[in-house]
């Protein structure tokens, strides 16, 4: 399979009415030929892979599972406490700075969390937007509780919204989409919230 296939296959996860996710979707169809893999390939732990093998798990699953990535952790933030809290989640940024195709106005890529992890609350001047598409993740958004979502739902977050994300017993798979100020610089890492 080439990531062309991929990349296309992703963009019609991309079919809300919102200007990101338009976006998001645009920016996958034109790297879809020119995004290119280079380096090595870190395998999808098992959590993922049953999560995405899952009847309810979105299509696109499929051909992710058939790709090898370099699935690390993301590296927004040089806080201790962020680089603790993301030993349990995987990434590859798709489009973007560090993408495999390259872009300096829009970030957007593959990400999840393995189960029973918690990643804390963060702030960032990008306008954000998470499809899931495998597994279950709580998303907390500004002052709400956490509330679950699963294949096919979203969490949006306009600049600056104060949100948080947790896991169960399953793991999650999303794409992500970051638009607008797509700089790390002013991105703040606030830690696991209370309760």
């Amino acid at each position: 399979m080439s990531l062309e296939t991929l990349y296309i296959a992703l963009a019609n996860v991309l079919d809300g009415p919102q200007e990101i996710e338009c976006a998001g979707r645009a920016a996958l169809l034109e790297a879809a030929t020119v995004a290119r893999a280079t380096a090595p390939p870190i395998p999808l732990p098992d959590p993922f892979q049953a999560v995405m093998a899952a009847p309810d798990a979105h299509p696109a699953c499929a051909l992710v599972a058939m790709e090898s990535f370099a699935w690390v952790p993301p590296q927004t933030s040089t806080d201790p406490a962020y680089i603790a809290h993301s030993a349990p989640k995987v990434h590859v940024e798709l489009v973007g700075p560090s993408g495999l195709a390259k872009s300096d106005t829009i970030r957007l890529g593959l990400y999840g969390m393995m189960p029973k992890a918690d990643y804390g609350i963060r702030t960032h001047p990008a306008e954000e937007t998470f499809v899931m598409m495998a597994g279950e993740a709580y998303w907390k958004r500004g002052d709400a509780p956490y509330a679950p979502l699963r294949s096919g739902e979203r969490s949006y977050h306009p600049t600056m919204l104060p949100h948080a994300t947790r896991t169960g017993a399953k793991a999650f798979l999303s794409l992500y989409v970051w638009h607008g100020d797509i700089g790390t610089e002013n991105y703040v890492y606030a830690g696991i919230p209370e309760g």
